[in-house]
């Protein structure tokens, strides 16, 4: 669809100077023009242009209230005039165009609203030290590829879960190690109640066997008092 055919449906018989937000994605540019797109969106707040064709900002109006800018997939290569037509940006998305060096990003020191920029898939990402040379150059940012300027590197990234991984191994394994010896533990008290129960048998049998022995004394000695009597008596007969 032409961008300004998607332009006039964008405005569903509203005035420019009305629309917040316009969505143009897919909408080809005609020779990197944007037509239709003029200083008439005055409060624009929100402009996506993601894969229109573009291989300059330079085309775009003065936007003064604009805040949030998509120009990913495009073949952009230049930012000049950017600041000068957008003063308030807070955040911008170039992902996936043609900025190879950070020479290219000179421009966007002008921006100095600018909080977040995403640069993925452009080839300045692949140079040693971008994301650090990146804030060096543009150090109004907060974000920069979606992360603050504290963020680790990917490597570290990694290896910090890494760690955090075998860390959580080893505790596992103690834990495992502890629960092992508290049932060892167990089976041992198991154990000796089960001698200490048998012990207390025997005594009780053993109890019960002295008591039997002391009722057979007291008998067979009552059986031996009564015979004597007997025999006394016998001889006082005689």
């Amino acid at each position: 669809m032409a961008m300004k055919r998607r332009i006039c449906l964008e405005l569903r018989s509203r005035t420019p100077a009305a629309v917040r937000e316009l969505v143009l994605d897919n909408c080809k540019s005609s020779d990197g023009q944007i037509e239709g797109l003029t200083a008439e969106f005055v409060n624009l707040e929100f402009l996506s242009l993601i894969s229109v064709g573009l291989i300059s900002v330079s085309n775009l109006p003065k936007l003064p209230k604009l805040k949030k800018l998509e120009l990913s997939d495009n073949r952009i290569g230049y930012l000049g005039m950017l600041a000068e037509k957008l003063p308030n940006l807070t955040r911008l998305n170039l992902s996936g165009n043609k900025l190879k060096d950070i020479s290219t990003l000179e421009p966007l020191k002008k921006l100095e609203c600018l909080e977040s920029l995403d640069l993925f898939s452009c080839e300045v990402t692949n140079l040693n030290d971008y994301r650090e040379s990146g804030f060096k150059l543009l150090p109004q940012l907060t974000y920069l590829d979606g992360c603050d300027q504290e963020a680790p590197d990917s490597d570290a990234e990694v290896d910090g879960v890494d760690e955090e991984d075998d860390d959580e191994e080893e505790e596992d394994e103690e834990e495992d190690s502890e629960e092992e010896e508290f049932d060892e533990d167990e089976d041992e008290d198991v154990e000796g109640e089960e001698d200490e129960d048998e012990v207390s048998g025997e005594e009780e049998e053993l109890g019960h066997d002295g008591e039997a022995d002391e009722d057979d004394e007291e008998e067979e000695s009552g059986k031996g008092e009564k015979r004597k009597r007997e025999t006394d008596d016998e001889g006082e007969d005689d």
